[in-house]
């Protein structure tokens, strides 16, 4: 799995231009950042950039990596921002929850960087809130939550991160992933993997399939994001994901990524505090 130093690496690459800029805005040396880059590729295993002249263009892996990792990105600094006005001139714990298992792939590294600027302030992930994050807060289990749809409760502050994108996950064989786009009612012949969360939590469930009465052939509910994508690899079902969380097995092509719709499914996180 790639980390934070292989998306700032993509990142700076791509808005720079070249790998001698990039690395002088990461304070990395040239061969440094080319070591990294080469992990990056080896790890994926398909190229992600192109040399045109002096200048490094992405490949269609590699914009997909790029894409993920400004998303990724962002809203690690969104987050951090919130924190570090939570910890400035404090001390004491933040007790950090989220209501999507797949964050919990970059939150900890966030929170291990606010701990090093606030070496005073404790941080604490309580997983067991994930699934009622919102209610944590209010109940005083929580300090912060970050979720997918805002409080009704005028007592909880939400400020907006960034929008995603969730797509139909499929392994490359599958008869929709000739498809540009899933339409929803085909799902109702498929067998649908959910993470283990009740279905008034997910946004497929009740911006889509609820309200056009449609239910997959069958539910298999599934704890761990790698379990999900293990199951659709190997032909065991479908799954509706965030882009940004599956974008390294997209890029690769071990997995398809089909929007769910012409539209798309889009959805907005905030971050909530008292």
């Amino acid at each position: 799995m790639l980390g934070l130093p292989h998306l700032k690496l993509v990142r700076a690459i791509v808005r720079e231009g070249g790998i001698t800029k990039a690395a002088l805005r990461l304070h990395l040396t040239q061969p440094a950042l080319s070591h990294q880059l080469k992990d990056a590729e080896e790890r994926l295993g398909t190229r992600l950039f192109l040399r045109q002249g002096r200048r490094l263009v992405p490949t269609a892996a590699g914009e997909r990596l790029v894409r993920a990792a400004e998303a990724v990105l962002s809203e690690l600094g969104a987050a951090e921002e919130d924190l570090r006005g939570l910890g400035r001139g404090q001390e004491g714990l933040i007790r950090v929850s989220t209501e999507c298992y797949t964050t919990y792939h970059w939150l900890p590294a966030a929170l291990r960087d606010f701990e090093q600027r606030f070496p005073a302030v404790a941080v604490e992930i309580v997983v067991e809130a994930t699934r009622r994050p919102l209610a944590a807060l209010v109940e005083g289990r929580l300090d912060v939550a970050i979720v997918s749809r805002p409080s009704r409760n005028r007592d909880v502050a939400c400020r907006k991160l960034f929008d995603d994108e969730m797509v139909v996950v499929l392994s490359p064989g599958h008869r929709l992933a000739a498809g540009r786009f899933v339409r929803p009612e085909e799902i109702a012949r498929e067998t649908l993997l959910l993470y283990a969360i009740p279905v008034e939590q997910s946004d497929l469930f009740q911006r889509v399939l609820i309200p056009a009465g449609i239910s997959p052939a069958r539910l298999v509910r599934v704890e761990l994001t790698e379990a999900i994508l293990e199951l659709v690899r190997a032909g065991q079902g479908i799954a509706v994901l965030a882009r940004w969380s599956v974008a390294p097995d997209l890029a690769a092509g071990r997995l398809v990524g089909r929007r769910l719709g012409p539209r798309g499914l889009r959805r907005s996180w905030y971050v909530a505090t008292l």
